[in-house]
């Protein structure tokens, strides 16, 4: 409000008349001023000259100037018009140029209106008593400048003008002892008051524990001439004046004291000016180092990536079980060892990325955008892309086992068939060459014929080996066996030599039945001996080839089929041995008859090598196999039923385990925890723990699930869940309550670092989790107007179109609960600006729009002044100095796009 000031009190009056008494109080004629003013003590009076005239010339000399005199050099009115422009930084209309009396008199009104203009009422001064030279008028005029322009704008805790000056002082120096101020007269006699202002601003320049308050002209001078030489602020008190006097002047004290404040606000101004920089500058600091760990993780993770993708892309197969087992065995290190670190850095990527955002937005920055190729989607789809090989990898290792076993199968199958057809066709070309019929008998003859008709039956019954040799050999060609020219040359070795053999059987018969006519009598009972030995050694050859045939199979029912085969072979045991009987019967016919008839028998059948004895023998294998073979297939039977325990005991768990990790996905539980942040932080902590002591079982699980690998189970029809479903869900669980705590992280920081209060973010949510329809964390566009609605907001369509543009700016058409966080807390946050930046700056400067690195250096810490320096560019002006930098650009872009 405005003040009334006429001119300084009635100095020198007793103290009960009060410490001022207006000219309105008084009289209203400059006679009675007169009178008042020769109530003015001598050394007073010069001491309030002198201090007023040392005060104003520390103004004037900003300008160039001085005055000597100042009930002399102000009546004309320019260096007063001049002394107003300094003080106040405005400017006064254009002084008059003449000398005459009313040349001075207009300039002296005009700084009179000027003051007037400040809300200053001045009573009883007139313009013509400054130009007459009256020393009291001139006096009051200028105690009514300092009150406007030096002490008025003082303020400390709601306090004005002189009560918040000496507030000030009483605070400054409080902690000093000998020090007691409670006025501005005898508070400052023996100088220690004094001191202590200086020492507590600039501790560097007086050593107060050497001062003595017994020596008060010496404390005096040491504060006037420090404050001169180092303060800027020139002598306007005498020490002898101040401690001769029982009470000095509280204007003349008042007036300089004033001068401490100024010069050391300015100080406090520019410290809090310099700390607003440094914590600017922190964030930007933190900011970058977040943004440089992003580069090197993403970095890191996506080279891990690029290199493992080769090798899951890498499907040249094996030639044997053992290395493909090896390959198996590596895929698995993979996925228990390797890949898990990586899942836990792809997770705090996002939430290092999400925090980072967070950030950048509360401290009012732009947005982080990473390098090319290195966005947290470019992670992702990085990411998808290598469960796919991975996928694809597991399930080619597993089919290149499968056919590798079907390999081995079929080619030690085709060994033993093929050393069987060559052990049979082994001398039977030389045989079927020989020219024995030429010399031969009759008889010998006949015998001939007889034993080719019976290798021609044994030749046809040894086709069907012949033709599954050639299937077996295909199939191993059509399966990439890797000695396939090991197997195709042995097979067209067997099929030429068995085409020869044909030729030669032709050429053999052809020849017998040209001399066949020659032969009359056949041993009837030889030959029947022989057809019938030969179908049944033929027989009994694949009875020991089936019951020693290798088997392969998968599951129960195959080997119950291959037990069922066996018991049917079985059954025709009794009609075989009936056969043999048959067989052995004509022999023995063969022997009866030799006896009766006195037959010399020469002991060997000329229709056939077949001996009763090799029947037997054979006979008697075969009933030797078919316990082995029974032994083999019960054991296989117990293989299979360990299987199918193994396939059992992994559904039971796998069926436990998948849907106890569908139910932990559910969002509802992350949505409705109540309390603080820090609460709803540590049940989120503790519901993260629960799950990681889950993991045991995910483990169990993992062993059970290599125990099904080694033994070759690639089905199981007890279960839908399979391992990698259970990996896949367990990777998504942590990765969903580790993005759950970064939330409400980032909701810490946001109420942090905005200033909300934790019942306006429990309001917050509130609000959004009843308009959260489908309870999935997020809002349409009609739910979230709903609910601005209810918390009191009138929406047109334009305002609401543009609040979606900042929730929702990249249209997606959904609010996620950050954005509504961010929203509801943006417009009322206080935040730090560009603007605010720019001002700190201009304050360590001095009002320069420049600042230099030796300003920087002196009032920033070391670490933000060398960051300052080494991003600011040079500030180009006409008369700037080759050090100055431009803090203008600099501020703008720690809040705009740049690269800072």
């Amino acid at each position: 409000s405005p003040i009334s000031i006429c001119f300084p009190p009635l100095w020198g009056l007793p103290v009960d008349h009060g410490p001022y008494i207006y000219l309105a109080q008084v009289s209203q004629t400059s006679r009675h001023v007169q009178w008042l003013g020769s109530l003015i003590s001598l050394p007073i009076k010069e001491l309030i000259v002198s201090t007023f005239t040392a005060w104003c010339n520390s103004h004037l000399r900003k300008a160039g100037t001085q005055i000597e005199n100042i009930e002399e050099d102000f009546r004309n009115g320019l260096k007063l018009m001049l002394l107003l422009e300094v003080i106040s930084g405005e400017r006064l209309p254009k002084p008059d140029k003449g000398k005459m009396r009313f040349h001075k008199i207009a300039n002296v009104n005009k700084a009179l209106d000027f003051i007037c203009s400040k809300g200053v009422k001045l009573v009883s001064i007139g313009a013509e008593e400054i130009v007459d030279g009256n020393v009291k008028m001139t006096l009051g005029m200028i105690w009514t400048i300092i009150l406007r322009f030096a002490i008025q704008d003082i303020s400390v805790e709601e306090t004005s003008a002189k009560e918040g000056l000496l507030l000030w002082c009483q605070r400054k120096t409080a902690p000093y002892r000998n020090v007691n101020v409670q006025n501005f007269h005898i508070s400052w006699k023996d100088g220690l008051a004094l001191c202590a202002l200086i020492h507590r601003h600039r501790p560097d320049l007086i050593d107060y524990s050497k001062l003595r308050k017994d020596d008060p002209i010496g404390n005096l001078n040491t504060a006037f001439e420090v404050a001169e030489k180092f303060l800027d602020i020139p002598k306007m008190l005498d020490a002898e004046d101040i401690v001769n006097t029982p009470k000095p002047d509280e204007k003349a004290i008042m007036t300089y004291v004033s001068c401490f404040y100024h010069a050391f606000a300015g100080a406090e101004q520019a410290e809090t000016a310099a700390n607003r920089i440094c914590k600017v500058l922190a964030v930007n600091q933190e900011n970058e180092k977040l943004m440089e760990e992003y580069e090197k993780l993403a970095s890191e993770l996506l080279e891990w990536i690029r290199r493992t993708i080769p090798w899951l892309e890498n499907r040249v197969a094996e030639q044997t079980m053992r290395a493909m087992q090896q390959k198996l065995e590596d895929f698995r290190d993979y996925r228990r060892v390797h890949k898990p670190p990586r899942v836990q850095e792809k997770c705090q990527l996002e939430i290092n990325f999400n925090t980072l955002q967070t950030k950048l937005r509360l401290s009012n920055r732009p947005a982080f955008m990473p390098s090319e190729g290195k966005m947290v989607s470019d992670i992702a789809n990085a990411w998808k892309g290598l469960e796919q090989v991975e996928k694809g990898y597991e399930e080619w290792l597993l089919t290149e086992i499968r056919r590798l076993e079907r390999l081995d199968h079929l080619a030690e199958k085709f060994k033993q068939k093929c050393a069987m057809h060559e052990a049979w066709t082994a001398g039977k070309e030389d045989l079927l060459s020989q020219k024995d019929y030429e010399s031969a008998s009759l008889m010998e003859i006949r015998a001939l014929m007889r034993k080719h008709e019976a290798f021609e039956s044994d030749l046809a019954a040894h086709q069907d080996r012949v033709e599954q040799i050639a299937a077996i050999a295909q199939e191993l060609n059509e399966l990439d066996y890797h000695d396939a020219a090991t197997v195709n040359t042995r097979c067209q070795g067997i099929c030429d030599q068995w085409d020869n053999l044909g030729t030669l059987t032709q050429k053999r018969r052809d020849a017998l039945e040209r001399v066949e006519k020659l032969w009359e009598t056949i041993d009837q009972l030889y030959l029947e001996f022989a057809k019938r030995a030969a179908p049944f050694n033929n027989w009994m050859d694949g009875a020991m080839e089936d019951l020693q045939d290798m088997f392969i199979v998968h599951s129960i029912e195959e080997i119950q089929s291959l037990i069922t085969a066996h018991d049917q072979f079985k059954a025709t045991l009794p009609e075989a041995d009936k056969e043999r009987m048959a067989t052995l019967g004509i022999h023995n016919e063969i022997l009866k008859i030799a006896q009766t008839y006195g037959i010399k028998l020469s002991g060997i059948n000329p229709y056939t090598n077949l001996t009763p004895q090799d029947i037997s023998t054979k006979w008697d294998t075969v009933k030797h196999l078919v316990p082995l073979r029974d032994q083999m297939l019960q054991e296989e039977v117990a293989r299979q039923q360990a299987n199918e325990r193994l396939r059992r005991q992994f559904a039971a768990q796998a069926n436990i385990i998948g849907p106890w990790i569908q139910t932990k996905m559910e969002v509802q539980f992350l949505l409705d925890i109540a309390g603080s942040l820090e609460e709803q932080m540590n049940s989120l902590k503790q519901y993260e723990q629960n799950i990681i002591n889950y993991k045991s079982n995910i483990d169990k699980l993992e062993g059970d699930h290599q125990l099904i690998q080694e033994s070759l189970i690639f089905d199981n029809k007890h279960t839908n869940y399979t391992m990698e479903h259970i990996r896949v869900g367990w990777e998504q669980l942590l990765t969903t309550i580790a993005r759950t705590i970064n939330e409400v992280e980032n909701q810490i920081l946001t109420r942090d670092a905005k200033g909300i209060s934790q019942e306006q973010l429990n309001e917050f949510r509130a609000s959004f989790n009843h308009f959260d329809r489908k309870r999935n964390g997020m809002m349409d566009p009609d739910d979230f107007r709903a609910c601005l609605i209810s918390m009191g907001y009138d929406l047109g369509e334009v305002e609401f179109a543009r609040i979606m543009t900042l929730v929702d700016p990249n249209n997606t058409g959904v609010v996620t609960f950050q954005a509504f966080i961010d929203f509801m807390t943006r417009e009322t946050a206080e935040t730090d600006t560009a603007e605010q930046v720019m001002a700190s700056f201009k304050i360590l400067a001095s009002d320069k729009n420049y600042i230099t690195v030796e300003e920087l250096r002196r009032e920033l810490p070391p670490e933000q002044a060398e960051y300052c320096i080494s991003r600011m560019t040079r500030f180009v002006g006409p008369n700037s100095p080759t050090d100055a930098l431009d803090y203008i650009s600099f501020s703008s872009a720690l809040y705009g796009e740049s690269d800072l």
